[in-house]
Order: structure tokens, then sequence, then C-alpha cells
């Protein structure tokens, strides 16, 4: 089914994910009107779209998307790939503008957040988005069906996810938790999105380990037991593949076989874009649970794992575990 043609415009141009935008934008056949980042190093613009607008003040972009909307050619859509801790206010800003906005993940930091978009989303009539690639995955996709169609058994599952990041991270907006939300709300919440679509509502939090590179813990699912592990720091890719140049490192296992997904990552955005403009989209009820579960596990005290809720990959010590197990004992 084709979508007619829809204008937009995008808030954090210069930003790492806003190709995978411009991306999505244009190969829709849709159209960029203006574009804001306090950055103006946006040369990757003119490869999608070189006569759009910029702007580096905000003031002056929604002044400008008003003045469209008076003049009777709003914005359809809002797409926006700015710093985590500011999602919620230029949310509110497209949808004010008479805009639908789509949102990067984390789509908020807070869950209070989600409640105030639903009353901004009634006052408006606009709607909320966010980007939640991996429902759209073909693989996964698959896995739900067989989940699905399965008699209700609780799985084995564990996460391990490094994305290894140079010195530039800890000080950019990412190193900072008050802005970016922390590891697993910067680059966790998708997988904890994914986990719960996959296995059922989070009945139990712990966190073992949390500091500036790396996290991990344990959730109890409907449907799995998960040991999650998140990391910045190469040192935490495993040494065998360290020895092979590689400096990521994602392995999702199921009952100890491996979950393989690490192809068709292409066009996730391309089809989350598609789903949203025919009217399918990730709305807040979707996220609403992965950004609960992630500000738990920011601010949650620290426990020491037992044997059977460690990851392989964790810091945490485990002569303390056995010690604390026979003192329980």
């Amino acid at each position: 089914m084709s979508i007619e043609a829809k204008r937009f415009a995008l808030i954090g141009a210069a930003g790492y994910i806003a190709p995978r935008h411009l991306k999505a934008i244009k190969d829709g056949g849709h159209e960029l009107v203006a574009a804001l980042d306090p950055f103006d190093s946006v040369g990757i613009m003119d490869a999608y779209f070189p006569t759009a607008e910029f702007y580096t003040q905000p003031e002056l972009f929604e002044n400008y998307l008003q003045a469209l909307r008076r003049h009777g050619a709003p914005i359809d859509y809002v797409s926006i790939c700015s710093p985590n801790h500011l999602h919620s206010a230029h949310i509110q800003m497209a949808l004010r503008a008479g805009a639908d906005a789509i949102c990067e993940k984390p789509l908020v930091l807070h869950p209070s957040d989600i409640e105030t978009l639903r009353q901004v989303e009634q006052e408006t009539g606009q709607r909320v988005w966010t980007i939640l690639q991996l429902r759209t995955h073909a693989a996964l996709l698959a896995l739900k069906a067989q989940l699905d169609a399965e008699p209700p058994t609780v799985r084995e599952v564990e996460l391990s996810y490094v994305t290894s990041r140079g010195t530039w991270y800890q000080r950019s907006w990412k190193g900072k938790t008050e802005q970016s939300g922390g590891l697993a709300s910067n680059i966790g919440v998708h997988f904890f999105d994914m986990l719960t679509w996959l296995f059922g509502d989070v009945k139990h939090v712990e966190v073992h380990e949390r500091h500036a590179t790396a996290c991990a813990g344990y959730l109890e699912l409907e449907r799995a037991r998960v040991r999650w592990f998140l990391s910045v720091d190469v040192n935490d890719v495993p040494v065998a593949l360290q020895a092979q140049g590689q400096r990521t490192y994602r392995s999702i296992t199921m009952d100890g076989q491996e979950i393989e997904f690490s192809e068709g990552f292409t066009d996730l955005h391309n089809a989350v874009y598609q789903r949203t403009l025919a009217g399918q989209g990730f709305s807040l009820d979707d996220t609403a649970q992965a950004i609960n579960t992630v500000a738990r596990i920011r601010t949650l005290s620290l426990v020491m794992p037992r044997n059977e809720t460690l990851h392989h990959l964790s810091h945490v010590d485990n002569q303390q575990i056995t010690k604390l197990e026979i003192t329980e004992i």
C-alpha cells in the first residue's frame, strides 16, 4: 500500500542517528522541510534534502513551524534525534506545532514523562511514536510467532551487549546520567523492550553492577529469567574476539542456544517509519514498560547476585557470592 508523501521536520540533524532518519524520510518519498541542531556541521543534509531550512536556535525553528501552520502548510511529522534529556520538551514542541512526533529511543528518561505526554496528546490531538526497531526484525518476528504458538514455559535467557566507545563518550552528554539516563537507557532500552515483547511483563528487577562503563543485573519476566550485561568498555569484549580486532560483542541466548539476529539491521528505521505512517507505529503504551524498567535499573540499590542470577561477564566477585551464600546458610 502506497503512503501519501508527508512533510517532515527533524531535530538533531548533526547527531549520530540522524542519517537513518533522513534516509527513511527520503526512501519513503517524503519531504524534509526544516531541521534544527545547535551544531552547524550538518553537511549530511546535502545528500538527502539540500533545500531544507536549517536552524541552530530552537526558538526560531519553532517559530517557523508555527508560521507554516498558520499559512496552511503544516508539518505532518517531527523526527527527534536530540539528546535523551531533551526528548520530552522536543516532543511537546512538535505536538503543539500540529505534528506527530517520531522520537528516537529512549523516548523519555522518567516514567512520569510518559504521563505528561499522554496529556499533551489529548490536548493537541496529535500522537507520539517511537523507534523500537527490533520489533520489526524478521528473525525476531519469527521467534515471537514461535513463542506465542508454544505452551507457556519459563526460559533461561542471557543478554550480553558490549559496544565499546572511546574517551569522548564519557565527556559527552552520553556519559552524563542526568542527560542520557545511563547505560541501561542509552544503549540498552531497546533490548529491554525486546525482552518484554518476547517474554512478557516484568515481575522482578535486580541490579548487581552499575557504573560509568558497565551495568549488569537480573530480570524475571512472565516467561523468562534473564541475566543481562551492558558495557561500553572494549575490555569486556571476549578476549578471542578482541584478538580479531572486534570492538563489539552482542549475544542473546535462550536455554543455552544463540538467538541469531546479527543480519537484517540495514533498513529497520525504514520499516518503523513505514509502520508509523500506516498508523501502526509504536506508541506511548508500547514503550512505557521499557522506560519504567530502565528507570528502575538507574535508581535501585545494588544487590549481591546468586550464582544462578550472575551474568558470566559481570565484574561482581564470585568469591564474594560464595561467602555470602555460606553466611546465609
